[in-house]
Parts: structure tokens; C-alpha cells; sequence
């Protein structure tokens, strides 16, 4: 077992002071967005063995089926297959989309064919992996997550009362589901930004008023309208009117598969994904937005996104071998943890009170609110006890 040394991501939309309560930290006044534990090459966790502190990818390099197991190595290949996060917004995300594997692995393919910088920011696919991934609530979460009927949407559109509306109103009823939702969202994103920015205003604006009244779309239109504030102008704001709002309470969670388009809007929560970068923008950013690539990758079949809450193993359901998410309640007794062959490696983190992990060796090490541990492949079982909360992390062999 090894504790994590690991790094905060400061984007411009995280909370100042979320992540430092957390960690037991002074607030520095600057954004402190996600707390990152795993072996992405962006930003490492570090732990020591007694040679001083080395990158947990470089540990993971110089002996992959020692730390991640044969199966591990043979399913992903020689890489920690997850990233876990803490992730803390105090505004809205960028609204976003994930490819399947193997759309992501085409789209990797054609880029790199045809010489697009890494770097370049019209990139669309930085890996030839898929990104599912799942958010677990920490603080009542808020969030935008799959697309409601066009009937739904259309009526919460009209409510609005902004005649820059009335068509996307229109053409969401006038057309089969999915196709009159690809027609409205895509013809969002692509209206001309400056033509566009007087509905988003208004719509901004409406949407504010109405979150104050007995309106049966009252909390929505709130959250619509701090978006609107949030991104003054931006087309993503009309896109975001055909999704769903999604309110997560402690311990509920949201899986978000491929092609599904969703924003993170507000809270703190735990967040695992699959060990890839590939992210497509519809909105909501300053950043690169590829309509004719995002209509290729787009699930537009509409739903009220399924909330998620841990089976009595702790475990949430995701239909993925990636990773999984376990929740552990240490207050309802103590932990254990088989580590038999051809199980996975762990990352554990500890969000309230502390555990202490008993490994077959004997070895103990506490965590403390805030921190977390790698534990590698190992035959034999691990133990948890203590006092709070205890998350868990591994893939599915």
C-alpha cells in the first residue's frame, strides 16, 4: 500500500475553497477545480518506497503486471485503466460529448493520418481510447445530462416567452424525435454567434425571472439561467435548453456513457473515468467546437438520465470493464477486500473521517479525510476500518 501524493487541477471554473476543506488546506483565493489520483501523464500521483517521491506512471512502467496485474496488462494494456478525481465546480463546464472506442479509435487514426498537432487546438482526439465516466455526489451536484423529448423541451422553450425561440420550438415538434432534436441542436451550434447572442440574452434573462416563480419548470429555468450568466451569449446556452437538469443528493451518481452531452454545473462530487483526453465540445467554451465531428459521435435519443445509487456491496452499476466505484460506509462496520488473482489494482480515498487498511502482510496505513493510497495487485485481502467514508476504485477483470 502506498499513499498518494497528488496534484489540483486550478481551472478557471472550480471552487476556491471546496478542495482545501477537503484536504485540510488554507484556501489560496485561486481556483482549485480537481484533485487527480492515478497515473494519467498529465498530472501524476507520487508516492515514495523509500527512494524519494517518483511519478506513479514511472512505477507502473518499470513493472506493469507487478503493480497492475496480468489481466490488467492483458485486458488495457501496460496502464492504470482509470483516473479518479475530486472534482469541485462553482461554475458551469464546458457542455461536452465522448466518443465510443471504437469511433475514437478511428477518429485518433484519421488525425494522426493527416498530421494534426497534439497540441493543435482544432484536435478532436488526443487517444485512441473511450471516456465513460461516472460521477458520484459529494455535495447536492447539479448538472445537465442526456436530451428530454422534444415535446418537453419545446414546451420549456415557449415558456420562455423569446421570440428568437419560436423556431427551435417549432422544428422540435414538427419532426420525429431524434431527428427533429439533431435538427434543432445542430442548427444552434451552428447559427451565427453575433445573430445568435440577443436570443441568449433574453433567453438568459427570462429564464432568471421565471426560476422565481410556481412555474413547473421553476428550478430548471434557475439553473438555465445562472448558465446564461456564466456564458454570456455563447449558442451552447440554447443547446443546453433541450437537456435534461439532473440533481444529484450525497451519494447518488450519474453514469455518462458515450454520446451522451452533458455539463457539470455546480458541487462537489468523486468522479472516475476511463484513462483518456478525447473530449468533444458543443458549447459553453471559448475552446474548439467541430459540428460536423460532434453530429458523427451525438446520441440524440431522448431520456431522463438514471440515478444510480450503491448496491449493498457499495458498488454502482456501470456497464463498462474500465473501472469500477465503490462507496463504503466504515460506520456500518468494517471492510474487507479480496485480493485473489486476476483482480485489479485499487486506489482508495478517504472523503470523511479516516480508515485504517490492514493488507495479508500485516501492514497498516491510516488515511485521513482528504487522502488516498494505491494499492497494487496482491494475492490475499485488504481490510478497512474506521470511522466515515471510504471510496474505492479498481477495474473489472
Amino acid at each position: 500500500m502506498d499513499r498518494l501524493n497528488n496534484t489540483v487541477r486550478p481551472y478557471a471554473w472550480g471552487s476556491t475553497t471546496a478542495i482545501p476543506e477537503l484536504l485540510g488546506t488554507d484556501p489560496t483565493d485561486e481556483p482549485q477545480a480537481e484533485l487527480w489520483m492515478g497515473a494519467h501523464p498529465g498530472a501524476p500521483s507520487r508516492l515514495d518506497r523509500g527512494a524519494g517521491p517518483v511519478p506513479l506512471d514511472q512505477v507502473i512502467d518499470g513493472d506493469p503486471e507487478g503493480e497492475l496485474g496480468a489481466a490488467t496488462v492483458a485486458r488495457f494494456g501496460p496502464r492504470l485503466p482509470f483516473l479518479l478525481k475530486v472534482l469541485a465546480a462553482a461554475a458551469p463546464l464546458s457542455l461536452q460529448v465522448h466518443p465510443d472506442l471504437a469511433q475514437a479509435r478511428v477518429g485518433y487514426l484519421e488525425e494522426e493520418e493527416h498530421g494534426v498537432p497534439a497540441d493543435a487546438p482544432e484536435r478532436n482526439y488526443k487517444d485512441a481510447n473511450h471516456k465513460p465516466e461516472l460521477i458520484c455526489a459529494l455535495t447536492l451536484f447539479e448538472g445537465l445530462c442526456g436530451f428530454r423529448p422534444p415535446a418537453d423541451a419545446a414546451g420549456l422553450l415557449d415558456g420562455l416567452g423569446v421570440d428568437g425561440l419560436k423556431p427551435y420550438a417549432d422544428a422540435l415538434r414538427a419532426q420525429p424525435q431524434e431527428d427533429a432534436l439533431r435538427e434543432v441542436f445542430a442548427g444552434v451550434l451552428r447559427a451565427d454567434r453575433d445573430e445568435l447572442a440577443a436570443t441568449v440574452e433574453a433567453a438568459g434573462r427570462a429564464a432568471e425571472k421565471l426560476g422565481t416563480t410556481d412555474s413547473p419548470y421553476a428550478a430548471d429555468y434557475a439553473a438555465y439561467g445562472a448558465l446564461a450568466r456564466s456564458w454570456p451569449g455563447d449558442p451552447g446556452v440554447v443547446a443546453a435548453f433541450l437537456l435534461n437538469v439532473i440533481r444529484l443528493q450525497p451519494g447518488e451518481a450519474l453514469f455518462l456513457g458515450a454520446g451522451v452531452p452533458h455539463a457539470y454545473l455546480d458541487g462537489v462530487g468523486v468522479e472516475i473515468m476511463a484513462n483518456s483526453d478525447n473530449v468533444l465540445r458543443c458549447g459553453l467554451t471559448p475552446k474548439h467546437v467541430d459540428v460536423p465531428e460532434l453530429l458523427k459521435i451525438v446520441s440524440f435519443t431522448p431520456g431522463a438520465p438514471e440515478v444510480l445509487r450503491a448496491g449493498p456491496d457499495g458498488r454502482y452499476p456501470v456497464p463498462v470493464d474500465d473501472f469500477r466505484l465503490y462507496r463504503h460506509d466504515l460506520d456500518d462496520g468494517p471492510v474487507t477486500v479480496a485480493q485473489t488473482e486476476g483482480a485489479g489494482p485499487q486506489i482508495l480515498l478517504c472523503t470523511d473521517g479516516s480508515a485504517e487498511l490492514t493488507n495479508a502482510a500485516g501492514e497498516h496505513l491510516a488515511l485521513h479525510r482528504g487522502e488516498s493510497a494505491f494499492v497494487p495487485v496482491a494475492d490475499g485481502t485488504l481490510h478497512a476500518t474506521g470511522s466515515g467514508t471510504l471510496f474505492r476504485a479498481t477495474t473489472d477483470n
